[in-house]
């Protein structure tokens, strides 16, 4: 088995290229593996997430590994359905995993165009209508009280909540078609980031920049906006609709899937990645306004718990041996991957005891890999021979610890029985916590681990 540390895949001649759509910038080139792109795209815009990646890399692979009409792309962390999505909209057929119920949810509203748009358009104007008249409803001060977990109150200059909650009502009780239903709640979900009086930025929601003084954002306003721009990339991304499946699971990538082996031509994914992102905390303001959770608790067990484990808030210490918690599986296939990791391991645990946040990295870093074989391994068995599996990811250092994610995920690739793993760089990282006394300063990089079966 090879282990190459160049992508050759590509031609490195900036903006001479044609892999590279004929002049993707170097700017563009390094937001390959962020959501940037995505948030100024059709469908793909209609919920910002952070995690995911850019529908130019989606499009750009499926053009470079000949992906055409009949054949299989999967994604094993699908997400909100970036994948899903640019396979849709050319005719592939696709399978994408996501353990996240609610962003799971997002992806399927995204996935659904099978519409007369005439007679969406129609409905559209008819059910808008219903909802100015139903925001008319008097409701005083205290009339919403109650309602939400206190984070949402923090959030909302007072008149937006008002409207904010209404829209809710209306949705929820007035609204009889399901998948219009789903294209109402979607926009609304939407509005909630742009209508909200606080920080909330990825990751985390800042209510303390609320400071009260501020006016009202015209939630409702920004709501049926959201509405028509929804409509507008609908009638426009769907105008050349083809024959193909896509199949959006909600499920475990890490357990066998409903594909045969050698079916699918390529797979393509970004991994949670190792650096303590709390994945089901991003969308606790939307899962706490439309009531799906109220607490801490709810968010753990509704959606941390089925996530792979890649932050510290998914680790009860007690369960594990620092020692033995590495899986052994990966020391019979990997010795060298498997001593590695466990040294990481050892020395985060040490260090822990010498800080004051005494964070999980140790077991965290563990739990991650033991969790990453089982996927690695499904994705080989259903990938085709010659394909490829392109995984963006990037590396960490926690407690100052360095983790070289790419290379050892690319050599469990190697010891499951993928032919060749190679990577190419997309940006470095964390630059802009440099300032930070909190944070290490061991320099972090992102970019695409490659395995060729």
């Amino acid at each position: 088995m090879a282990e190459a540390t160049q992508l050759s895949l590509f031609d490195e001649t900036p903006g001479e290229n044609p892999s590279l759509r004929g002049g993707i910038s170097s700017l563009h080139f390094a937001d390959l593996g962020t959501f940037k792109d995505s948030m100024r795209a059709p469908i793909h815009s209609w919920f910002r997430y952070p995690a995911g990646y850019s529908y130019r890399f989606v499009d750009m692979l499926f053009a470079e590994c000949g992906i055409g009409r009949g054949d299989w792309v999967y994604d094993p962390f699908s997400g909100t359905g970036t994948t899903l999505v640019c396979a849709k909209q050319r005719g592939f057929n696709a399978y994408g995993v996501e353990a996240h119920s609610f962003v799971h949810w997002v992806a399927d509203v995204k996935l659904f165009w099978e519409y007369d748009f005439a007679v969406l358009r129609r409905e559209l104007e008819r059910l808008l209508l219903q909802c100015r008249n139903f925001l008319k409803r008097p409701i005083d001060d205290g009339g919403i009280q109650g309602i939400f977990p206190e984070l949402i109150y923090k959030c909302y200059h007072l008149q937006d909540l008002k409207e904010l909650y209404l829209l809710r009502e209306f949705i929820t009780h007035e609204v009889g078609d399901v998948h219009i239903q789903n294209i109402l709640k979607l926009a609304l979900t939407d509005t909630l980031r742009n209508a909200a009086a606080a920080g909330t930025g990825w990751p985390y929601i800042a209510p303390n920049k609320n400071t009260g003084d501020k006016p009202p954002k015209k939630a409702a306003i920004l709501f049926e906006d959201t509405v028509w721009k929804m409509y507008r990339d609908l009638a426009s991304i769907t105008r050349n609709r083809f024959d193909c499946e896509v199949r959006n699971i909600l499920g475990d990538s890490r357990q066998k899937q409903l594909l045969e082996n050698d079916q699918v031509a390529l797979a393509l994914t970004s991994p949670p990645y190792l650096n303590n992102y709390d994945y089901a905390d991003r969308t606790r303001l939307e899962t706490y306004f439309w009531g799906i959770t109220k607490t801490w608790k709810d968010i753990t067990e509704q959606f941390r718990n089925k996530l792979i484990v890649a932050a510290t808030t998914q680790v009860i210490r007690s369960q594990h041996n620092v020692e033995t918690v590495l899986s052994e599986e990966i020391k019979l296939i990997a010795p060298e991957v498997y001593q590695t990791i466990q040294r990481a391991v050892l020395e985060l645990s040490l260090r822990r005891r010498n800080k004051g946040g005494k964070k999980d990295y140790d077991l965290m870093t563990a739990l991650y890999f033991n969790d990453m074989l089982p996927v690695i391994r499904e994705t080989y068995r259903i990938l085709r021979p010659g394909g490829k599996f392109f995984m963006v990811l990037g590396d960490s250092a926690p407690y100052g610890v360095h983790i070289a994610t790419e290379t050892l995920i690319g050599r469990l690739g190697l010891a499951i029985g993928f032919s060749t793993t190679e990577y190419i760089e997309f940006r470095i990282r964390g630059k802009k916590w440099k300032d930070n006394p909190q944070r290490h300063d061991v320099p972090l990089r992102e970019g695409a681990v490659i395995l060729t079966k």
